[in-house]
């Protein structure tokens, strides 16, 4: 019949259709969005409101890629297209995995039997190979990461400085030669004595400066690292989206398995063979959890006594050990053992009595006996060998077992000897999380667990009683009232090696590897799970288990005692039908006819506890039974019988099938007296018709015997809704005959298609576990329902709808149930693996013939692609492109303009051959040449199923867009299986699928994006939901990319991402979403090439191309146009580099929003990293011509890390640069901090003060990943592309890319070997899901083929190494460092290798681009700002801790810049020369040979050059000289030795120059050389002082005097001394150093110009402090400020100026005198003002402000300096003899606290004993000191102001800044004494003045002058009452009174303490008028004191009364006294 068009197809208008395809494209086409403006809101929280977003953001239309591709094979660009790997054409592979099996053949039913349809389905499904769909190439950027192997042996360590300790004495020796060895510190230091280092070769021999140029090129590209990458830690993948885990192959479920092996089984005494089962239960279900095993460990002797009853022993049935599997672990599993003997005469008590009574050590007086016992049990052995009584059993708990071999061996820590719960297949179910936390039964030493043995009770045989027997044994230790019987048996349980030899499977069929010995066999024991377990059936098994439970014959008045029942499953009535399906016990045959129950003895109604295992046959038939025959054995032989020891009681019977289904669970049977009637097995016996004659039944057909039957089958469902429903589906593909059966039921064929479509739709109620062991079959069923078209009763039934609605209920069920695991994308594993694995279109002809049992397979179309060749590719797309030119039917695709989709893809494909079908077997259909198979109207899979998602309804709509990633996934895999049938070269890529589909696929697409928008614009919390979704979508587009036009799916790319947009999402999660997508395209193994990357811009034609005469014309402008077009992100290279295009925009999109913790802007900056990171250790792409290709593809990713770079943040490293500086006049680096460590303090972050932070600041470890990107592509951009570049790049360009370099340089700074540790941790802070993840990505990179051959043990050798190397943590480059922070040594030291190569490697990417700068200088018009910045830029990385190899490369850069550019450089940039000379002199003390022998080269050169251009000599010796000097007082650590070594050698570069030999060079070098050495000594003498601070500040402050008339280097010295006050934290001495300095400059500034604005040299600055004048200039006449070389730093300007006083200004903040602040920006904002600075007025106003308001804030509290007087005495003290200074200290200083210090510091120099403190502070008499010791005396002084000083110093800071006179009392008395009574106490009080006022530059000041008066007594009393009564004012009057305070004072005045209180003054002074009549006025004085004492304000009564209400009597009492007295 004709197709018809679908009733439900997608192009009619559906009612009940969301969207039609239509509507979704005009929705698209119309610009829903207009071209807003681009500005964003702030965002609200509701979220709901209207987004403006940026219309750069907007998606644009893609280029047509297959088009674009043929354009390009004629330009004949194959070869570059053919670069990675078969591009066009596809890499899909439809493979053919043959499964592994464990068994050595598998598992299969019997041979020649015909199967039932569901039994033959079910055993291909088991047996038939996976069909894996596969691309050839995937996931090859991941391997990279797993196969960074011998990176590590390439790598060489990098020599860093820093982790070079010098060996001082060694040095020493070296460096003189012998004849004139003098110290070194000896200022005449001969040079010439001393051996000079190795010289640079050929500095001065090159003939031009190119030449030079080439020769440092090729230096430095040699030995280069390859892949930058390697060298980079792998990025913390917080969510490895772009990676899909192949999900775990299809297996055999296993629990954790344990061996249990049994050692002995031994009695006292043997005289019969005995038997023995084992197996696990579960006391907890109450269950028994296992099959039994049969053992038995008899000697042959007693074996002898059986030889009758065993026909023949097969191996297996000798095993001793077994394999079981506990699913579920739990402390309450016992594995029971059960002893059984032969049958004998006796109840079990007596027969166990010999062996309770019997004892092994009296064997000698038993043997008699014992010999009687063994006649006896051979003769029963004889008789009743087939028959077995219980005997004993044992238990033994496993997991106590278990834990006594953890707990013996405590030693063992590691953490496989915990017992920890491994994963099992169900998850979260409650009833197991509690307990079973905590066991995992692997890597725990063998137990050897021994037991007793407990007496059987006769009728205590059944489970239930065993049950209740654990219990008890589990709530007491000691057992109850049970036998025991001497013996034991020793087993051993030890975890499953990997290899057990010689293992049988349940099915004994042996395991792989089979042994070549024949070892004893070992069982692996069939589990029966205590919970359900859902995996899904795997192999074949088809095994019943019967139990007889018991018998009742106690109504029956027969003999039958001792009853045994035989047990045959029989085929037909027949006795010789009985079958060999019985599985035999120990020591027997594997199979047996019949077997017998145990007996009890003299027992009616015994219970029974056997297993009997049957191996069912694949076919069951209705005459298949059991039969049942119940006998009574004779134990004792009477006389005169003879005859058989049985006696038949009856028979019983049980047809295996009931209603066509297997019988299994409880069933109690009636037992019949005489033989079994005929035809008896076709009923069963309940049932059984009257017979004639009729039958005798036992007790009227009562039931007697109960018995039990569990089925363990893969073929039979047990499950009712399964049944029918396989049942009715396998009526349809038959030739069935109506009506059929369904249990009891019969279905007439009228009736079938409601019952069929009732069975689909009941699918989902069947129970979950049946549901997922038959998982395979039900989906591969309902997808046959989903294609074939059904014919019932004459009707053609359509079933599609209703089945594939029920694949949609299964795939919910499966999602929604806790038990199942899922992916970290939220896929069913099952589901997944199902998909990967299982799935294949299904067949619907089912041309499947059965041949001899096994199947044949239908798939021998599928095989394994061959590699085209680039020639056929190129043959098949010309082809291709020509029929479609030339067929008129193939429209030529119309403009890109139109943008309706079905115009691109041109509608009318209506050739009989255009809708390519897969006919049944491609290969039996030959192909005409046009490319059309014979026309058929069979319906496609992937069709179907695209129709049936698009025409869904209601709740089905839902579940297939929540689950859409199954559908994906399986539309993907049909899809493929088609395409992989097709002939491709007849069918161009565009024509592999309808129309129809195409538009299908387009609203699939478009709903599920619409669903994804309206999550996240509704439903925030189902935000994870959509994420998946997007995700799963992204994959989908990711794998049609490789089927279908791909044109098409940009189409579809570029839908989703304005649908996207169009949604009111807020911005963070919409770009989110959009970069998770984008990431998985990009993620695509041929991305590359999907992105044209081979059309490089150069070579493709700009879309307007301009014709060939005007491009030649206009060339030059144009290229260069071009050029700089290249580095942006234009709407061109968006549509032509479509996926990148879309990222690039993602992430400067990202970068440019403000977003919170700035998780968007790692998620773009992660997604462009790992993209680069994969191509970079892509092997496909290691030639550097595909790399620079690779590179070029990115540029625009340089422009957009160029314009964020206010974003990136190095706190790491501090970058001294005021970003955003205002004019060029205000060059960054003019107020650069002194050096970083004062810089850091001041500025209290990284970056200078001026810069306030942006919003959204990337992490430090982002803006790493982002540089490292910007370094990739430099490394690999093709060189003159980027020269061109930066030479058209405009000047701010220009120096924001030179910014950003010195931002790389700081940022990829080696940390030195100590610290790589934290490096490494921060950079790899990774958790352990990351790493997890990254182990999964690595699976996902081995292709999903090789996994699949791993899984599948193929035995593809390369693969199997690979595995091995599989992030082996050994191998790749980065170990994980947070597994164990105690790393070893050997680990750290190869992270200090990788981290050094990685910061020379980046470091030398710098380099590599400022040379191409350089060198494109001359062509730019601004060449000295470039010269400068590159200088900068160089001078920057010399401060960074560098390796030896990139200085070498370094020094000869900056020697090819003085070569080339001296004269600019020494005329235009006498500041960064000055930085220069620092650095280059810095290195000359280096102790690295090769960093000493390059930095002398480049000095000498810098010496020469600046001589022979414009006599620049001087200012060089200037600068040269300051920067030894600033050197030297700064690094304590300077390495004096290697200095003068370096002296030596430039002396020797100037003595060997021969051209200059004629001019004066080689004598000034000489003088500027022996000057250098003096400066050297005096720093030498430092060292000394280096512990005494006062002493070294003594001697800088000397030297920086010494250097009063060369302003340069006293300011130089000045800044030292601020930096060694700041590294002891004196703050304010820091700051006055600066002041100096400052003033300083402002003197030369006020010569040089005379602006208003300035200071007027130092006078302005007294304000700040008096000590200022010291550097007014003398006269003009000393130094002309014009002179050359002087005055010339960077100081001498207004702007060093101003930051001279802020960072003065930072540290007197610093040091709490908030005051000074004020002062020294008065000086500062006239110089902003006239500026117009208004930015660093607002800040500067901003910090005045915070000084004022610490200072209210602050006020009282602040603690200022406490001074001592400190005098030296004694010869010892050489110059400090008999001097006095003043040493201020800080606040709260104690004398002792000074005491301790100078004496601990003079006793070290001088040795012990020596130095002597004195303890009093009267004068010192020269003559009583010992010569020969030293003493120091030491007292505290305070500030001392005259009264009318005191007017003027108000405020606490004015009495504690600017002192220069101090005063100390010391107490005497006439009589000599120091203290005595009131009245004849004096006081002499010394006043001192000192030579400058503190505080001053240096802490301490040489006193100059000492004053010095006596006080009488009553004057001493004036003076205390005086300070009493300010003190109690001072109490009194503050603004909230202190209660604390006021007692204190109070009781201070008022109580007699240690100075007499005023009680006592007033008696002694006041009680009688002085007869002296010069004492009246102190008389007076006195009483006025008083006066104003007691009346203080009424002594504030309030306050007395308000505060001191607790205070004592006595107080207030002695107040009255007092003020009676006075």
């Amino acid at each position: 019949f004709c197709f018809l068009p679908h009733p439900l197809h997608p192009r009619l208008p559906l009612s009940h259709l969301r969207h039609s395809s239509a509507e979704i494209r005009k929705h698209f086409s119309g610009t829903s969005h207009g071209s807003l403006p681009h500005h964003r809101h702030s965002h609200s929280a509701s979220g709901s409101f209207c987004f403006n977003i940026p219309q750069s953001y907007e998606a644009v239309e893609p280029v047509d890629l297959d088009e674009f591709l043929m354009s390009q094979l004629r330009s004949g660009d194959a070869e570059l297209m053919q670069e990675l790997g078969e591009f066009p054409d596809d890499d899909l592979e439809v493979e053919l995995v043959e499964r592994e099996c464990r068994t050595i053949r598998p598992s299969v039913p019997e041979e020649g039997v015909e199967l039932d349809p569901h039994v033959r389905d079910c055993v291909q499904s088991y047996t038939q190979p996976w069909l894996v769909v596969s691309r050839r190439t995937q996931g090859y950027g991941w391997i990279a990461y797993s196969e960074r192997t011998d990176a590590n042996r390439l790598l060489q360590r990098q020599m860093f400085e820093s982790d070079v300790q010098p060996d001082k004495q060694e040095q020493l020796v070296k460096l003189c030669d012998d004849t004139t060895r003098t110290t070194l510190t000896c200022s005449d230091f001969n040079l010439r004595a001393l051996q000079p280092d190795r010289r640079v070769e050929n500095l001065l021999r090159f003939s031009s400066p190119e030449e030079l140029d080439r020769f440092n090129l090729e230096a430095r590209n040699s030995n280069r690292y390859g892949e930058l990458f390697g060298l980079y830690p792998p990025i913390d993948e917080e969510d490895a989206v772009a990676i899909r885990p192949i999900p775990d192959c299809p297996k055999e479920h296993f629990g954790q398995r344990i061996l249990v092996r049994c050692q002995t089984i031994k009695f006292d005494i043997e005289i019969e063979p005995l038997f023995a089962t084992m197996a696990l239960y579960d006391l907890k279900e109450k269950k028994k959890i296992s099959e039994n095993f049969h053992f038995d460990i008899n000697s042959d002797q007693m074996k002898g006594f059986l030889r009758v009853h065993t026909p023949r022993t097969d191996a297996s049935t000798l095993a001793r050990s077994a394999v079981f599997s506990i699913s579920y672990p739990s402390p309450d599993i016992y594995l029971v053992i059960k002893i059984e003997k032969v049958l004998q005469q006796g109840e079990i008590g007596d027969c166990a009595e010999p062996y309770m009574v019997l004892k092994e050590s009296d064997a000698a007086k038993n043997r008699e006996k014992l010999e009687k016992l063994r006649n006896q049990a051979e003769g029963f052995c004889q008789r009743l060998g087939r028959y077995r009584m219980p005997f004993a059993f044992a238990t033994v708990n496993i997991m106590s077992a278990i834990n006594s071999t953890l707990e013996r061996d405590t030693s063992d820590t590691d953490s496989k000897g915990t017992m920890e719960k491994k994963g099992l297949p169900r998850r979260n179910s409650d009833r197991f999380s509690v307990m079973e936390d905590n066991y995992i039964l692997s890597g725990f030493k063998p137990a050897v667990p021994m037991c007793t043995f407990i007496k059987q009770e006769g009728e205590r045989l059944s489970d239930e009683d065993l049950f209740k027997f654990l219990a008890e044994i589990k709530r007491s230790s000691n057992q109850r009232r049970v036998k025991i019987i001497p013996g034991y048996l020793k087993l051993e349980v030890s975890p499953v090696p990997e290899m057990v030899p010689g293992c049988l499977s349940p099915e004994l069929i042996p395991v792989k590897p089979v042994s070549e010995k024949n070892p004893r066999a070992v069982k692996e024991v069939l589990e029966f799970p205590s919970s359900e377990v859902y995996v899904p059936h795997n192999i074949y098994r088809n095994l019943l288990y019967v139990y007889p439970l018991r018998l009742n014959l106690t109504n029956r008045l027969t003999s039958a005692r001792n009853i045994t029942v035989k047990i045959q499953f029989m085929s037909g009535e027949d006795p010789s039908c009985a079958m060999p399906v019985i599985f035999g016990k120990s020591s027997g045959p594997e199979f047996l006819q019949e077997v017998y129950t145990p007996v009890t003895y003299h027992n009616r109604s015994p219970d029974f506890y056997d297993e009997i295992k049957i191996r069912l046959p694949a076919r069951l038939t209705e005459k298949h039974h059991l039969l049942l025959t119940f006998y009574h054995i004779s134990c004792q032989q009477k006389q005169n019988q003879t005859g058989s020891v049985e006696s038949l009681i009856g028979y019983s019977w049980l047809p295996m099938l009931n209603n066509d289904r297997l019988q299994t669970g409880q069933q109690c049977l009636p037992i019949i007296l005489d033989k079994l009637p005929v035809n008896y097995s076709l009923h069963s016996p309940e049932k059984l018709p009257a017979q004639v004659p009729p039958v005798k039944w036992m007790e009227n057909h009562k039931g007697l015997f109960n018995l039990e039957l569990q089925a363990v089958s893969s073929v039979q469902t047990q499950d009712s809704h399964l049944e029918r429903f396989f049942t009715l589906c396998h009526a349809l593909e038959g030739k069935t005959t109506f009506p059929i059966r369904v249990r009891d039921e019969k279905i007439s064929e009228n009736m079938f298609e409601h019952e069929l479509k009732l069975s689909i739709i009941s699918l989902s109620s069947s129970g979950l576990e049946p549901l997922v062991l038959f998982l395979h079959q039900v989906l591969d069923k309902l997808f046959r329902l989903i294609m074939q078209p059904m014919v019932i009763a004459g009707q053609t039934a359509n079933l599609a709808q209703i089945a594939f609605e029920s694949v949609v209920s299964v795939v919910n069920s499966l999602h929604n149930s806790q038990e199942l695991a899922k992916d970290h994308q939220g896929r069913n594993c099952l589901l997944a693996t199902y998909l990967y694995f299982v799935f294949r279109l299904p067949d619907t002809q089912h041309e499947i013939h059965t041949t001899g049992g096994l199947m044949a397979h239908p798939e021998s179309r599928y095989s394994t692609l061959t590699r085209a060749t680039a020639n056929t590719v190129g043959f098949m797309l010309l082809q291709s492109r020509i029929r479609s030119t030339s067929n008129p039917d193939i429209p030529a695709p119309q403009s890109p303009e139109d943008t309706e989709v079905t115009n691109i893809l041109g509608k009318g494909l209506n050739l009989p051959g255009s809708r390519m079908t897969a006919a049944g077997n491609v290969s039996n259909t030959s192909q005409s040449s046009t490319g059309s198979t014979r026309p058929t109207n069979r319906k496609l899979f992937h069709e179907e199923l695209a129709l049936q998602m698009v025409v869904s309804t209601g709740v089905c709509r839902e579940n297939v867009y929540k689950y859409a990633w199954f559908f994906f996934e399986l539309l993907v895999k049909s899809m493929s299986q088609h395409v992989s049938q097709l002939d491709k070269k007849a069918v161009p890529r565009r024509n592999r699928f309808s129309d129809r589909f195409k538009d299908d696929i387009t609203t699939i697409v478009n709903v599920v994006t619409a669903e994804i928008g309206n999550i996240l614009v509704k439903q925030q919390k189902e935000l994870e939901q959509a994420e998946k979704v997007n995700i799963s979508l992204a994959f989908f587009l990711y794998d049609l990319m490789s089927l279908m036009d791909r044109g098409f799916v940009f189409q579809l790319v570029k839908n989703y991402c304005n649908q996207m947009a169009a949604k009111s999402v807020n911005m963070s999660t919409l770009i989110s979403m959009r970069l998770e997508f984008l990431r998985v395209l990009c993620s695509h193994e041929h991305y590359l090439n999907l992105s044209l990357f081979f059309s490089s811009p150069a070579s493709a034609p700009a879309s307007p191309s301009p014709s060939t005469s005007s491009q030649t014309s206009s060339s030059c402008s144009f290229q260069d146009h071009k050029i700089t077009a290249m580095f942006d992100l234009s709407q061109d290279f968006k549509q032509r580099h479509y996926l990148t295009g879309l990222l690039l925009t993602e992430l400067s999109t990202a970068l440019d929003m403000e977003s919170e913790g700035g998780r968007v802007q790692q998620k773009a900056i992660s997604a462009t990293y790992s993209l680069l990171c994969a191509h970079d250790l892509d092997q496909r792409c290691a030639r550097p011509e595909v790399k620079a290709k690779i590179a070029a593809l990115y540029l625009p990713l340089v422009g957009i890390i160029i314009d964020s770079i206010n974003y990136l943040d190095f706190t790491g490293t501090a970058l001294h640069k005021s970003r955003k500086s205002g004019g060029p006049e205000e060059d960054p680096d003019s107020i650069t901090p002194i050096n970083q460590s004062v810089a850091m303090a001041i500025a209290g972050n990284p970056f200078n003060t001026l810069t306030g932070k942006t919003t959204n600041m990337l992490t430090a470890e982002t803006s790493r990943n982002l540089l490292m990107c910007f370094l990739w592509i430099i490394k690999n951009a093709d060189q003159n592309l980027v020269q061109r570049w930066t030479v058209d790049m405009p000047l701010s360009q220009l120096s924001r890319l030179l910014e950003l370099l010195t931002i790389c340089i700081s940022c990829f700074e080696y940390r030195g070997k100590q610290s790589s540790d934290k490096v490494s941790t921060q950079a790899l802070q990774k958790s352990q899901q990351a790493k997890v993840r990254l182990e999964e990505a690595l699976l996902g990179g081995i292709g999903a083929r090789g996994q699949m051959m791993k899984r599948v043990g193929g035995n593809d050798r390369t693969l199997g190494q690979r595995e091995n190397l599989r992030w082996r943590k050994d191998l790749t480059q980065w170990r994980q460092t947070n597994d164990r922070q105690d790393k070893s040594k050997a680990e750290l030291d190869q992270e200090a290798i990788i981290s050094g190569n990685l910061a020379t490697e980046t470091n030398l990417i710098v380099l590599d681009l400022l040379e191409m700068i350089v060198q494109a200088v001359p062509l730019a018009d601004c060449k000295d700002n470039v010269v400068g910045g590159v200088l900068k830029v160089l001078l920057h990385s010399l401060t960074c801790n560098q390796s030896t190899t990139f200085l070498s490369h370094c020094f000869s850069t900056l020697r090819a810049l003085i070569v080339k550019f001296g004269d600019l450089l020494f005329e235009e940039e006498a500041e960064q020369c000055a930085d220069l000379c620092q650095k280059v002199l810095h290195y000359c003390s280096s102790c690295v040979d090769g960093n000493r022998s390059q930095a002398c080269a480049t000095l000498y050169l810098i010496m020469r050059y600046s001589y022979s251009s414009a006599s620049n000599f001087s200012r060089v010796k200037m600068q040269v000289t300051m920067s030894l000097a600033s050197l030297v007082g700064k690094s304590s650590d300077i390495h004096e030795e290697y200095l003068r070594r370096s002296f030596r050698t430039i002396l020797l570069y100037a003595e060997e120059d021969t051209e200059m030999q004629s001019t004066q060079l080689p004598s000034q070098v000489d003088e500027l050389l022996r000057n250098l050495n003096s400066i050297l000594s005096d720093t030498v003498k430092m060292k000394e002082f280096q512990k005494d601070p006062e002493m070294l500040m003594d001697l800088m402050y000397r030297i920086a005097k010494g250097y009063q008339t060369s302003p340069d280097l006293r300011l130089t010295w000045l800044q030292n001394m601020a930096e060694k006050h700041n590294s002891r934290k004196c703050f304010t001495e820091s700051a006055m150093c600066l002041v100096h300095a400052a003033a300083l400059v402002a003197e030369y500034l006020s010569m040089l110009e005379d602006h208003k604005y300035l200071p007027v040299g130092s006078v302005t600055f007294q304000s700040i402090s008096p000590n200022v004048l010291e550097e007014s200039a003398v006269s003009d006449d000393i130094l002309s400020p014009d002179e050359d070389g002087v005055c010339s730093g960077r100081y001498f300007t207004e702007n060093g100026l101003v930051g001279l006083l802020e960072q003065a200004a930072e540290l007197f903040s610093n040091g709490g005198l908030y005051e000074a602040v004020n002062e020294v920006y008065k000086v500062i904002v006239p110089i902003l003002e006239a500026h117009r600075d208004f930015r660093r007025l607002a800040s500067t106003h901003d910090k005045l402000q915070r000084a004022f308001e610490n200072i209210i804030q602050k006020g009282h509290k602040r603690m200022f300096g406490t001074y001592f007087r400190v005098g030296f005495y004694g010869s010892k003290f050489g110059d400090l003899d008999e001097q006095e200074f003043i040493y201020k200290e800080p606040g709260i200083t104690h004398l002792p606290e000074i005491s301790h210090r100078l004496e601990n510091f003079y006793s070290q120099c001088f040795g012990d004993g020596v130095l002597e403190m004195i303890k009093d502070s009267t004068p010192v008499d020269r003559k009583k000191l010992n010569l020969n010791k030293a003493y120091i005396q030491i007292t505290f002084v305070e500030p001392y102001f005259d009264d009318y000083e005191m007017k003027d110093r108000l405020t606490n800071f004015e009495k504690n800044f600017n002192l220069r006179r101090f005063m100390y009392t010391t107490p005497f008395t006439k009589s000599g004494r120091p203290r005595g009574e009131l009245s004849e106490q004096y006081k002499r009080k010394t006043i001192l003045t000192t030579m400058h006022a503190f505080p001053y530059i240096k802490t301490r000041i040489n006193v100059i002058q000492k004053e010095e008066f006596d006080l009488t007594p009553i004057e001493v009393a004036i003076e205390d009452m005086q300070k009493k009564t300010r003190e109690l004012a001072e109490a009194t009057h503050r603004e909230k009174p202190d209660a604390v305070m006021l007692q204190m004072v109070l009781q201070g005045s008022v109580t007699a303490t240690v100075n007499q209180g005023p009680l006592e003054v007033a008696q002694v002074f006041l009680n009688e008028i002085p007869a002296d009549p010069k004492l009246f006025r102190h008389h007076n004085k006195l009483r006025l004191c008083f006066k104003e004492f007691i009346l203080r304000d009424s002594f504030k009564r309030n306050s007395l009364q308000n505060i001191s209400r607790g205070y004592q009597g006595k107080d207030v009492a002695v107040c009255q006294e007092t003020s009676s007295v006075s």
